[in-house]
């Protein structure tokens, strides 16, 4: 059978089993106005077993796009208020003594759940911060001299607000690393606004349906890795990277001087399976410098380390991922 016979039945079976997505995509559009970027993100993540960093201001709706999205998908979902008293044993579960027998029986915490919201994650110490990433990471805790195994889909979605940095913990860079993407969460166009004043004061509860089991988003993770990409596609995903890390060798000397840390092998994988998931979300079975294109600033933004040079100069990493993509030349 040829390359191109297979790419057809693939692109057949990878139709017919992506239809749950615009079913997510036209439950959720019932309570969650506009966002479609942040519910893209979210949806990635599920796909590819990933992590998603959130920042933006109070009130953009954040948590309700989570927690809908959690009852369109019947999966559980669970909310932790990080604050500077929370301890590990608050998120993971602790060890209870039972006084009928004698002994000590585990109470698993918040964690164990499909979709976890952790609010405000900078504002809790870094034993907490650490005891999340290790979950994150390793898919398990310990609670006492046991490890129990976390949910197979399990994702992190936490929170941090841009503009109250005081009394916060900021996650170190390369924990922050561990996070497959983080999404800037903007505010509503007018058209949007007046949809959410008109929905939101009409004091009717909106019912949504479940429409799709975590079982189907798991069998989506595996055919998403049958997804085609082409070799020149995976070069550009590799030159995009090592130009964080040497802009000199694509002909970008002048950004070199605020680039202190470029992206790690980590953010090429991350990049390649989002690319991947972006293209299934479209119905398709192969990749395009676009699917690349449209993930990128979101897989980099928190990995690119910057220089104070680039800081004095109002530069951010976005201004530099921006240089790349004009300087990386596309397939």
């Amino acid at each position: 059978m040829s390359q191109a016979t297979d790419l057809q039945t693939l692109t057949a079976e990878i139709r017919q089993k992506s239809q749950f997505i615009d079913e997510i995509f036209a439950e959720t559009s019932h309570i969650v106005v506009g966002q479609r970027i942040l519910l893209e993100r979210l949806l990635m993540a599920l796909l590819c077993d990933g992590h998603v960093l959130l920042e933006g201001l109070p009130g953009l709706a954040k948590t309700l796009t989570i927690k809908t999205l959690a009852n369109v998908i019947h999966a559980d979902f669970s909310r932790i208020q990080f604050t500077p008293d929370l301890l590990p044993s608050d998120l993971v579960g602790t060890m209870i003594f039972n006084q009928k027998n004698g002994d000590f029986t585990p109470r698993k915490g918040p964690i164990f759940s499909n979709l976890v919201l952790a609010d405000e994650i900078n504002r809790a110490p870094a034993k907490v911060q650490s005891a999340l990433l290790e979950a994150m990471g390793e898919h398990q805790v310990t609670i006492g001299e046991t490890t129990y195994d976390l949910p197979e889909l399990f994702t992190v979605l936490a929170t941090q607000n841009p503009i109250e940095q005081e009394g916060t913990y900021p996650l170190p860079e390369a924990q922050l690393d561990r996070f497959l993407f983080k999404v800037r969460v903007g505010y509503p166009n007018m058209e949007e606004e007046k949809i959410i004043l008109n929905r939101m004061t009409s004091f009717q509860e909106i019912k949504i349906n479940k429409v799709c089991h975590p079982d189907k988003v798991l069998a989506a993770r595996k055919l998403i890795g049958q997804i085609f990409m082409d070799e020149k596609v995976k070069d550009y995903i590799i030159k995009l990277i090592f130009a964080t890390r040497f802009p000199e060798k694509v002909g970008l000397e002048s950004i070199k001087k605020w680039i202190q840390v470029g992206a790690s092998p980590r953010a090429t994988i991350a990049l390649a399976k989002t690319a991947r998931a972006n293209a299934f979300i479209q119905h398709r079975a192969f990749v395009t410098p676009e699917d690349v294109k449209s993930v990128v600033y979101d897989v980099l933004r928190h990995r690119l380390i910057l220089t104070f040079e680039a800081e004095a100069e109002g530069i951010d990493s976005e201004a530099v991922i921006r240089k790349i993509l004009e300087q990386v030349e596309v397939p």
